[in-house]
């Protein structure tokens, strides 16, 4: 428990303010990797109010009732999220709480699911078409393993990733070991950047990969929301080039 509360990002299950318009909620810590060797992962969701009220719900962490109450403050969830093929644990809870909300999923959730996912959902594979279009762009980048789409909030400049860049903080780790295996893999802050696992699945991919990093670097984002480990909070378009230049070089 003591780990739990150091390798999270306290408050958890509550909106934070990040900037006008956004929040982040940080959740507890999933483990997720092979049998033999589970990775302790913090996890955070993103939530976006956009003009007309409505709340764009990203990656939903758990709905504890506190949490829920907040939300309902702030307006209305409209859409739910699901990211990438492995961020859709507590979608299910979400949708059950705001069935007036649409569920948007990526590429090969529901195959990822296992029949999790057993309401109507959206495909999220396209770059337009959404009713959040003037206010949020949607990039998918498609790899081998997995769809990742990423979204721009233009009024705030806010770049939201997944698990494009994970950035562990070694202070937070569980002993040398996972230390040793986030900088081995990429994902250390204060380098964090694009695992070396999803890296190869792009292999094939990589002058797709190359475009959407340059399509997101125009954009120019102030600051970059990402599900795991420390965000970053400013220089949004140095970070973005700093962990994408071993592709950019």
């Amino acid at each position: 428990m003591a780990h739990e509360h150091v390798g999270t990002y306290p408050p958890l299950n509550t909106l934070k303010p990040v900037a006008e318009g956004v929040w982040i909620v940080d959740g507890p810590i999933i483990r997720f990797g092979m049998p033999w060797l589970k990775m302790p992962f913090p996890t955070r969701m993103t939530v976006i109010r956009l003009a007309g009220g409505g709340l764009f719900i990203h990656s939903p962490t758990p709905l504890a009732p506190d949490l829920k109450a907040e939300v309902e403050a702030l307006g209305e969830p409209r859409w739910i999220i699901g990211p990438n093929r492995i961020h859709y644990w507590w979608i299910p809870e979400w949708q059950s709480a705001f069935p007036g909300a649409v569920v948007h999923l990526a590429p090969r959730i529901r195959e990822q699911a296992k029949g999790r996912i057993d309401f109507a959902c959206e495909e999220l594979h396209e770059a337009s078409g959404y009713p959040w279009d003037g206010e949020i762009a949607t990039l998918p980048i498609a790899g081998s393993f997995m769809t990742e789409v990423e979204f721009f909030h233009h009024r705030s400049r806010t770049l939201i990733l997944t698990d494009l860049i994970e950035n562990f903080e070694p202070a937070k780790l569980d002993g040398f070991l996972m230390r040793l295996l986030t900088g081995l893999g990429g994902v250390q802050d204060p380098d964090g950047g694009m695992p070396r696992d999803m890296r190869m699945t792009f292999r094939r991919r990589n002058p797709e990969l190359k475009a959407a990093i340059e399509t997101m670097i125009a954009w120019k984002p102030e600051r970059i929301i990402l599900a795991h480990g420390r965000w970053y909070e400013r220089n949004g378009t140095a970070e973005l080039s700093r962990a994408f230049r071993w592709l950019l070089d």
